[in-house]
């Protein structure tokens, strides 16, 4: 986004235009910002139920190869928690959370390598190749270099074990940047892995977060299934488009963001402080909010600047 961003959504120009001179002044509208951004890497964590529909993956996915097409390079990594507790379900395991972290014992682990790596991972990658772009998979345990959390405490209670839950200490850049230099989507999973070669569950935000500090990346996209930081999350007309690091303290403050909001907050004031100029907070159920946050002049989500 340029400065002077506006909230009005009527503004938008690249709405579902009726007329072909309404669709060229679209392409228009976006033209400073394809010249702008291209060649430069984009670092996108998808999540949320906006995975689970097939029709709005298929739409987010089509905007993911629009940006390769107009020479954007974007990294796309990819959640899967809802797939993960339904097959964990399937299995009688019951799933349990500490601290917004799924705990995941020997068994648990098992299931969400596979689903991750093995079911979501090469579906996303299948899906960018069928709508003509170019895409591979990286399984996250061969970039990211992790460790095991240490013990948490929830509430009054202490010494609690995640299991096969870490955090990222490094990245391993160079496949990635071979994907991109190959004008290849890298698509990456939340997996990490020890240096005793232990695979570990990472939370996607926080894995994103890192993966685009990293990469210093230009910009750091969340979409997920809210439309970005709200003041009031009942109304959508309470979105704020614009805030910046020091707003976000008084934000947290005055408990405005609270809940899984938070790790998202945390994992992108990181990104920022390792570099990546500009973070967004979009709704991925919105038709085409990827590209009316990157390509007009009001966006649609929140967007956190240094």
């Amino acid at each position: 986004m340029v400065d002077g961003r506006v909230s009005q959504l009527s503004t938008l120009n690249l709405r579902m235009a009726q007329s072909p001179i309404q669709r060229a002044e679209a392409l228009i509208e976006a033209l400073p910002y394809i010249q702008r951004f291209r060649g430069q890497l984009f670092v996108i964590k998808y999540g949320g139920s906006a995975m689970e529909d097939e029709g709005i993956v298929e739409r987010f996915l089509r905007d993911v190869v629009f940006l390769e097409a107009v020479g954007i390079n974007p990294v796309l990594i990819h959640g899967g928690g809802k797939t993960i507790t339904h097959r964990m379900r399937e299995a009688g395991l019951k799933p349990q959370f500490v601290n917004g972290l799924r705990v995941t014992d020997a068994q648990s682990i098992e299931i969400v390598e596979d689903v991750l790596d093995h079911r979501i991972n090469p579906a996303i990658v299948q899906t960018l190749k069928g709508f003509g772009g170019r895409a591979v998979g990286l399984h996250g345990k061969d970039v990211l270099i992790g460790k095991k959390l240490p013990l948490q405490t929830e509430g009054k209670v202490t010494g609690i074990d995640l299991g096969f839950v870490g955090e990222v200490l490094d990245v391993r850049i160079e496949p990635i940047h071979e994907a991109v230099a190959a004008e290849t989507v890298p698509v990456i999973s939340p997996l990490a892995r020890d240096p005793e070669g232990r695979v570990l569950n990472i939370n996607a935000d926080i894995a994103a977060g890192t993966l685009a500090g990293r990469l210093q990346a230009s910009k750091f996209i969340y979409l997920s299934d809210v439309p970005g930081i709200m003041r009031d999350p009942t109304n959508k007309e309470s979105l704020i488009p614009s805030v910046t690091r020091e707003e976000i303290d008084q934000l947290r403050e005055d408990e405005i963001i609270t809940g899984g909001m938070i790790p998202k907050v945390e994992s992108a004031l990181h990104a920022l402080s390792e570099g990546v100029k500009k973070v967004h907070f979009i709704d991925g159920r919105t038709p085409h909010s990827l590209l009316l946050e990157i390509f007009t002049n009001a966006g649609v989500g929140t967007e956190i600047v240094p």
